[in-house]
């Protein structure tokens, strides 16, 4: 019997990292509809409902340019017992041109230091997650890059090494030797000599997350090319067959206010004659101390840089004509004030211990 073609996308994200699984032509009805349950079990819609305060209409993936931010969280027990909420270890925003079947990834560093409009004051932008959950960080990265997040996919350590696992590991070029803890936090339990191999989940995980061998900005580099590397093993005609594992494996590790119509229509960017292909962009900037914490400061030339090729790349119109816009200045007059300084405009005050809990 013929197989009936069925198109799938799931994306996922991971902590240091984000990922996004793409997996194109099913092979039973089944696998769509275990597909569509995973789907709709993950499915957690925003406060805010279904429109960016950015965007002067609802868009959709079919019809539109959308963007799409990776969080990647750790939601071990040792760290959820440890803070009050728990910090984003990896953003990624994916822009999505409906044109050409472009994308666009943009790492953002867990440490820069930016505006957190949850508490009206500058933080590390990782702290967001733990001050007020996704919606405080789509909030901050929407403030900082200027551009709408129209959708959201949050997962954990878990996911990110089962999803790995259940594509039998992927192709990945090492840049240096490496020891590293594995997902429990034990020391030195992950290996792996400098070159082009093949990786298990627990040590693709070791590679995106590692801080100690080179820059933030390399660090952000390994994660996007971890991206891609997850997506080219899952688009491969190879790991058809474990499509049924992939999704298993996200299980109840992965949020997302994408309905199962939503990431099927993302299909058509994988399936294009060019194939699924990144353009990889950083935020450029050099560490520096305020009252005595090191954060990253993003350079502003490479900010603005950033933000206008995003603002393009989503077919955006000029904020100074478009009304959809108004009012989103508000709070950068404050942009640059640190901490203790500025003002809680939100009437959202994260307690004293959290505050230490997250710089410990």
């Amino acid at each position: 019997m013929k197989r009936k073609k069925v198109k799938i996308i799931l994306g996922s994200i991971l902590l240091v990292v984000l990922v996004t699984i793409g997996a194109t032509a099913g092979y039973a009805a089944f696998l769509t509809e275990k597909a569509r349950n995973t789907a709709n079990n993950s499915l957690e819609e925003l406060d805010r409902g279904g429109k960016s305060e950015k965007r002067a209409y609802k868009v959709t993936p079919i019809e539109d340019s959308t963007s799409v931010l990776f969080i990647g969280v750790d939601d071990s027990e040792k760290r959820s017992d440890s803070y009050s909420a728990t910090r984003s270890d990896a953003l990624v925003l994916a822009t999505f041109n409906n044109n050409d079947k472009s994308v666009k990834l943009v790492s953002i560093p867990r440490d820069s230091y930016t505006y957190i409009p949850e508490v009206g004051y500058n933080d590390k932008i990782t702290h967001a997650h733990a001050f007020g959950g996704t919606e405080a960080t789509i909030e901050t990265v929407e403030n900082l890059l200027e551009v709408p997040v129209d959708y959201y996919v949050r997962l954990n350590f878990n996911s990110f090494v089962d999803v790995i696992d259940s594509l039998n590991g992927v192709k990945f070029d090492v840049p240096f030797d490496l020891t590293e803890q594995n997902s429990k936090d034990k020391q030195d339990s992950i290996a792996l000599d400098k070159g082009y191999q093949t990786v298990t989940g627990e040590e693709a995980l070791a590679l995106v997350r590692s801080r100690q061998y080179d820059s933030d900005l390399a660090r952000g580099q390994r994660q996007m090319e971890m991206i891609e590397a997850i997506v080219n093993k899952a688009a491969s005609a190879e790991s058809i067959v474990n499509y049924g594992k992939v999704i298993e494996s996200i299980g109840d590790n992965m949020k997302t206010n994408l309905t199962f119509n939503e990431m099927m229509s993302y299909a058509d960017y994988v399936l294009s004659n060019q194939g699924l292909n990144f353009e990889e962009m950083q935020l450029e900037g050099e560490g520096v101390y305020i009252n005595g914490v090191w954060y990253y400061q993003i350079q502003d030339t490479s900010l603005m840089n950033i933000q206008g090729s995003l603002q393009a790349h989503l077919d955006l119109p000029d904020k100074a004509t478009d009304s959809s816009y108004a009012g989103e200045d508000e709070n950068q007059e404050n942009s640059y004030e640190a901490g203790e300084n500025s003002n809680y405009d939100r009437g959202h005050k994260p307690s004293q211990e959290t505050r230490q809990e997250l710089y410990q």
